[in-house]
């Protein structure tokens, strides 16, 4: 059977992969069934999630992988045979019921036709007994939905609109889509909230590498960040990417100095990045608005918040039931030009909750600073709103100072504790510190139980940086077990390379 496969498979057109077809060579496939040629069979054979990766790197031909994956497979599945025909080990890796003609489905996504490409996938659905759409497609799908969705809010001026497609898809905000980070910040400015529109810019910086990204960032930035923020904003650039330095410094001279500022003096770190994972991370962190788009009442002046009594501004009652709603739009207007502490802290949280975090910040430290007589409860919660608003800047050191010297509850604490290990693992990942990375990241998962999937990909990635091979596999392996998506198995694909390199 094995030595007519040459003939057969040669000009075999294999069912469609995502965006196209393609062909098998049938040296590939003859490599496999060679590895297999001296094991017997047994009743334990690989299932659909365990040839995943194996299929994949037939469907590029790539034999290097094909054969390290081999390797593995036969050490998990000491006694697999591999089949006769590529159809049958299809069958195992794919059952035929799942095979469909997409490539109708892919050129409406890629015309923009979205409502199109959602009717032909339920038609699909009913025609196809068992044939549901691949996670790609509904990403790619959902991504680009959610990307014309942003264009158009922001093209007529849609504050709200645009905060909401940006929410329903984070990926919106990564690195290779900067545009609607810088867009989603200039419509900030025009709303009259510059701390949210620079809180944007910082995000940006926060994950964002490449000179191309950072430095017309920083620029855009300069308009409207006072010396103070900018300053902080080079730092920020520098932590996240320190080989830059040499391309912020005369930048930073050059933005200071259009401004009459004397040049600083930047501390940069020293860690020399290494390899990183595909562009993942998002570009700036994901915010809502107002109900109904109308910009929030502007934010209360420092100056006037140092002065405010205790208590007796009668609109109390009303902004508290509102808070209490969830109505943050109206809780804001209720308690505009707030004249007492205790309608400031309501004041705080609805900032807050409608990410308005340097309006939220300067409240809640307004009120831990001088609201001690409204009681030790107000006080250690206004302490936990600084520390939630802080995090929300990325000022993760600060929020764990004031986490620090707070007799926080427990259920506020672990809250605080999971974002601050989590944006400590992210940073200590992009500074090259493996180690430190896996640390907080292997803490946060002991404190919740679990670890989102981004900053799994991370650990992986960063056991992979350290040669810790076994472990990146396994990890690697369980998170293309769970959802394949092109990231896992470019990921597995890059660890078989470096295992048959050594």
């Amino acid at each position: 059977m094995r030595a007519c496969l040459s003939s057969r498979l040669s000009s075999q057109t294999i069912a469609p992969a995502p965006r196209g077809r393609w062909r098998l060579s049938a040296s590939a496939f003859a490599l496999v069934l060679g590895l297999g040629l001296a094991v017997p069979v047994v009743a334990q054979v690989p299932g659909s999630e365990d040839l995943r990766a194996l299929l994949y790197y037939l469907e590029h031909d790539d034999q290097r992988s094909v054969q390290a994956e081999m390797r593995r497979l036969r050490a998990q599945f000491p006694g697999w045979t591999p089949p006769g025909d590529l159809e049958q080990l299809r069958a195992q890796g794919q059952a035929p019921a799942t095979i469909a003609d997409v490539s109708g489905i892919w050129v409406r996504i890629e015309r923009g036709d979205h409502a199109g490409a959602r009717a032909l996938i339920d038609e699909t659905r009913q025609t196809v007994p068992g044939w549901s759409p691949d996670a790609e497609m509904l990403r790619v799908l959902e991504l680009a939905e959610s990307q014309q969705a942003f264009d158009a809010a922001v093209a007529r001026g849609d504050h709200a609109a645009a905060i909401a497609a940006a929410r329903r898809s984070p990926a919106l905000m990564r690195c290779d889509r900067i545009n609607n980070a810088w867009q989603l910040a200039e419509m900030y400015e025009a709303a009259g909230q510059r701390d949210t529109a620079v809180a944007t810019y910082r995000g940006v910086l926060s994950s964002c590498t490449r000179p191309a990204d950072v430095v017309p960032t920083l620029e855009k930035a300069n308009e409207i960040a006072t010396l103070e923020q900018l300053t902080a904003l080079f730092q920020t650039a520098r932590s996240t990417a320190p080989a830059n330095a040499q391309t912020l410094d005369p930048l930073e001279a050059r933005l200071r100095a259009g401004r009459g500022a004397p040049a600083s003096t930047p501390t940069a770190p020293t860690a020399t990045p290494r390899s990183s994972p595909p562009a993942t991370t998002t570009a700036a962190p994901t915010t809502a608005a107002a109900p109904g788009g109308t910009a929030a009442p502007a934010s209360v002046p420092a100056a006037a918040m140092s002065s405010l009594s205790l208590r007796g501004d009668g609109r109390i009652a009303r902004a508290r039931a509102l808070k209490e709603a969830g109505d943050w739009g109206s809780c804001l207007a209720q308690s505009a030009n707030p004249r007492s502490l205790e309608l400031l802290y309501e004041r705080a949280w609805c900032a807050y909750n409608l990410d308005r975090p340097g309006e939220a910040l300067a409240a809640f430290s307004a009120v831990t600073r001088n609201g001690g007589g409204l009681g030790a409860t107000v006080v250690r919660d206004a302490s936990f709103g600084l520390t939630l608003a802080y995090l929300a800047h990325n000022m993760t050191e600060e929020a764990a100072r004031v986490a620090a010297a707070t007799n926080l509850q427990r259920d506020q604490r672990i809250e605080v504790e999971t974002i601050i290990l989590d944006q400590r693992g992210v940073r200590a990942y992009h500074l090259s510190e493996y180690e430190q990375s896996i640390a907080y990241f292997d803490a946060l998962e002991n404190l919740t139980g679990t670890l989102r999937r981004d900053l799994a990909m991370l650990r992986a990635y960063a056991h992979m940086n350290l040669r810790n091979l076994d472990i990146a596999r396994e990890q690697f392996t369980r998170l293309h077990s769970q959802l394949a998506t092109p990231e896992t198995r470019d990921a597995l694909q890059s660890l078989a390379g470096m295992a048959s390199g050594e």
